[in-house]
């Protein structure tokens, strides 16, 4: 795997790089052949907490995990873990599809283990459907609604571009925009 780490109001030290690039190579052994994608990696500090965030871009899907901790190693550690769970929940999907010609099984190796036969088959349940009329907004009302309802993301009809929008409320305190590419 090839690997773009880079730090956000921290230097990269080369000790960590290592320890970074040693932890998420353990990831190579679940798949058939090493992901051909760079793997960004961001280091990040802000209010003691030290930040690993990992994307790993591949054919059909995307990898992405963050982690926060008081200690950077143990950011990396816990942000391969989340990684580790995910490729198995994913491998376990693919398993049940394991019929189909050219899909997901195709990035994971099969390891008949009794760790990856006891992983959890996890199905994503949905609990609750919501219908709301989208009012007109631009996004600085979009930001205030949000504020005022005390949710971190408020999904709205955007009056300059007629497109639905969503603002959300970001880690750092600022605010992101999602618009949808067509």
């Amino acid at each position: 795997m090839k690997f773009n780490i880079r730090g956000e109001n921290i230097p990269v030290t080369e000790a960590l790089k290592d320890h970074v690039e040693k932890k998420l190579s353990r990831l190579e052994r679940y798949f058939e052949a090493p992901p051909t994608s760079e793997v960004n990696v961001t280091l990040s500090v802000a209010k003691g907490m030290q930040t690993v965030e990992v994307t790993i871009p591949l054919p059909s899907f995307m990898l992405r995990a963050e982690e926060k901790h008081t200690d950077m190693y143990a950011s990396a550690d816990l942000v391969v873990d989340k990684l580790e769970r995910q490729i198995r929940k994913a491998k376990t999907k693919a398993n049940r599809k394991i019929r189909q010609e050219g899909g997901i099984k195709d990035y994971f190796r099969y390891e008949p283990s009794a760790s990856v036969m006891q992983e959890e088959d996890e199905d994503f349940e949905l609990v609750r459907t919501k219908q709301f009329m989208l009012k007109p907004m631009d996004v600085e009302e979009a930001i205030l609604q949000m504020n005022m309802v005390g949710h971190n993301f408020f999904v709205f009809a955007n009056m300059d571009t007629s497109q639905v929008n969503v603002v959300y409320k970001r880690n750092d305190g600022k605010y992101g925009l999602i618009e949808p590419a067509l």
